[in-house]
């Protein structure tokens, strides 16, 4: 674990984020008594999804094409009032 002052982290960001990126953990202080911990995440695998993961686990309904309701689509369109 590193501790820093918000000073030095402000300074030198692009050097602890490189050693977040390598598991270390950063604890800001600010006059020396810690407010935050910064961790790195798990770097998160660069496959693409397959196409059809959710295959024939829910189907979307035929009403779901229909054109929305009048008086719910009034809540989006409204028209302008001249002010005078």
């Amino acid at each position: 674990m590193i501790k820093v002052n918000i000073h030095q982290a402000k300074t030198h960001f692009s050097k602890y984020l490189a050693k977040l990126k390598k598991g270390e953990v950063i604890v800001i202080c600010s006059r020396n008594v810690p407010v935050a911990e910064l961790r790195g995440i798990k770097e998160q695998p660069m496959n693409p999804r397959p196409i059809g993961l959710a295959k024939d686990q829910f189907k979307i309904p035929k009403t779901f094409f229909e054109p929305l309701p009048e008086d719910f689509l009034s809540h989006f369109y409204t028209e302008k009032k001249d002010k005078k």
